[in-house]
């Protein structure tokens, strides 16, 4: 059983940045053989996949992003990190970490496990 925690959420306005964090913990935790990633979720709509990153550096990320945001991990902590610049009112929710594995031999497709965190809270003001 994995446990995943996230961190880092908070209020700013348009225009600035947030780092999030998200610990991993448990049996096995996270492999080299596994990725991780950053879901966000509106009231009322599924979540949605914000980014994800496996060992390699393998990324992919929702369209929405655009290279504002750059999602990174470090094995040897167990934790996954969403830097989060250029913020929009739009980006506003709550953003979720996630543990799954990454699909590649082309665009790298994620698939997500059934481990979820508590998800943490983003809120940007214009």
């Amino acid at each position: 059983q994995v446990h995943l925690v996230e961190s880092g959420g908070g209020a700013v306005r348009a225009g600035g940045s947030l780092r999030l964090s998200c610990s991993a913990s448990g049996s096995g935790s996270v492999s080299s053989s596994d990725a991780m990633a950053w879901y966000r979720q509106f009231p009322e709509k599924q979540k949605e996949l914000v980014a994800a990153v496996s060992s390699g550096g393998v990324t992919t990320y929702g369209d929405f992003v655009k290279g504002r945001f750059t999602v990174s991990i470090d094995y040897t902590k167990n934790t996954m990190y969403l830097q989060m610049n250029s913020l929009k009112p739009e980006d506003t929710g709550v953003y979720y970490c996630n543990l799954g594995r990454m699909l590649r031999g082309g665009t790298p497709i994620y698939l997500h496990y059934d481990y979820w965190g508590q998800g943490t809270r983003i809120t940007v003001s214009s």
